[in-house]
């Protein structure tokens, strides 16, 4: 196909376009999330943080990042219903989208969370997150990879509570802390 260099330079071109926007997922975290991830509590305010709260928010943070894992990987945006809702769900679902389109699968290995909750509200209905991941990036186009690279991304996550979880409402991409 004569096409084929400018096709592929511009499907990576969009996944790093997706990358930088905070929409491509970290692969999935094991089955003990907490252990990719590093949790900081100690300076939210204006309310302090329960234990109970802080394993919760945790392992929650850790599941979304698997759903969002699990949706990209086999892009199937209804993977996401758990652990995402509001904004973050109809962004990453458009994400999603647009990766199937353009044919393209993203995966992350070894993702390593180190988030510090920055606020939580005297109401206790919402938290703000600050989270830097580490992880190895690849993506494929036609089951074949098109590029491979270690990376680090900060996000900015609002989280509220449900009946009996904590839900991802925004996720964005930040240049840094």
């Amino acid at each position: 196909m004569k096409n084929q260099p400018v096709c592929r330079r511009f499907v990576l071109a969009t996944a790093f376009a997706l990358l930088t926007t905070g929409m491509v997922s970290a692969g999935p975290l094991s089955d003990d999330a907490q252990g990719n991830i590093s949790a900081n509590f100690s300076d939210a305010g204006p309310r302090k943080v329960e234990e109970l709260t802080k394993r919760s928010v945790t392992r929650d943070y850790g599941r979304a990042w698997d759903s969002l894992a699990g949706a990209l990987s086999a892009n199937a945006p209804e993977l996401l219903n758990g652990y995402f809702t509001g904004t973050a769900k109809s962004t990453l679902a458009e994400a999603i989208a647009s990766q199937k389109n353009l044919g393209i699968q993203s995966y992350y290995g070894q993702p390593v969370h180190k988030f510090e909750a920055v606020f939580y509200a005297p109401e206790g209905d919402v938290m703000e997150l600050h989270d830097t991941v580490e992880l190895d990036l690849r993506v494929t186009a036609d089951g074949k990879a098109i590029h491979e690279e270690h990376v680090t991304l900060h996000y900015v996550v609002l989280m509220t509570p449900a009946a009996d979880r904590w839900l991802v409402r925004q996720l964005q991409g930040v240049a840094g802390f």
